[in-house]
């Protein structure tokens, strides 16, 4: 049996590297702001966080934060292992270290700079953590919202990364009922694409997308993110560049449905050709 998780493990750790490796592949096709967003994206393939951290990365906040909260519960899971308690301290310990204000259109680096944050880099800061101790748990992409499911001894754990007093949803049927106001009723197509993420009380108005992603695929979600605020401030190109790295990182049609939306925006409004 030891073998066998030993095994699938392994193929894991070597389909994200391989992943990762991809991405740091496509370096010389994408535009970088600034050194420090090149920096994390050529450190990408060693863990996500770095490419959460290339969002704003000229703000470039220390480390001190999760570096702090690491070592804290570290020692919990030393002590405890894989346990509900360990689950409870990455969530409790996160809000008070790490998520102090939600704030829509937060990234990672806000977070770790002013406590800001919203769900996607919530979701993030907290998938890291599931992702270091070995928990089993899936990022669930909706219309406007990202939380996370875990699966612990047979039985799914939310995350919702917003509420920091009952976000940790551990009843049977509290679960459900919270994945079933999220799953898509109908084959209804998406057609917002300006509308970030981070809006979890737009659940009931839209529901059209319930999918898995990766933490890699996330870290795309948030330049999406980023793009959104330029579109809706008439900054096409800019739009553009965010993201072609959202594509780099997570291929989807709503990110590839933004884009051409950007380019034919730049076209209507200022005759300007951005492909």
């Amino acid at each position: 049996m030891k073998k066998a998780l030993l095994f699938t493990f392994i193929l894991l750790l070597q389909g994200i590297i391989s992943f990762a490796q991809e991405v740091v592949d496509q370096l010389e096709e994408i535009k970088f702001e600034s050194v420090s967003e090149e920096k994390h994206w050529k450190k990408g393939q060693e863990s996500p966080y770095n490419l959460f951290r290339a969002v704003h990365a000229e703000i470039d906040p220390s480390d001190e934060k999760w570096v702090n909260l690491t070592q804290e519960l570290d020692k919990k899971h030393n002590k405890k292992g894989n346990s509900l308690a360990l689950l409870r301290s990455i969530f409790e310990k996160s809000h008070r270290d790490l998520f102090k204000k939600y704030e829509q259109h937060s990234s990672f680096n806000a977070m770790l700079s002013e406590g800001k944050f919203d769900c996607v880099s919530g979701s993030a800061a907290l998938g890291l953590l599931l992702e270091r101790y070995g928990f089993n748990f899936e990022i669930i992409e909706t219309d406007y919202h990202v939380f996370i499911v875990i699966d612990f001894d047979g039985r799914n754990i939310i995350y919702e990364s917003t509420l920091p007093v009952g976000g940790m949803i551990t009843s049977h049927s509290q679960v459900i009922a919270y994945l079933e106001s999220y799953k898509p009723t109908n084959n209804t197509p998406f057609y917002n694409l300006n509308q970030r993420l981070g809006d979890p009380n737009r659940v009931l108005e839209d529901r059209s997308i319930f999918r898995k992603v990766s933490l890699i695929q996330l870290a795309g979600l948030q330049y999406y993110n980023d793009a959104i605020l330029h579109f809706n401030e008439q900054y096409f190109s800019d739009a553009s560049l965010q993201l072609n790295k959202a594509l780099a990182l997570y291929p989807s049609p709503r990110i590839e449905g933004l884009k051409s939306l950007a380019i034919e925006q730049a076209y209507k409004t200022f005759g300007k050709d951005i492909k």
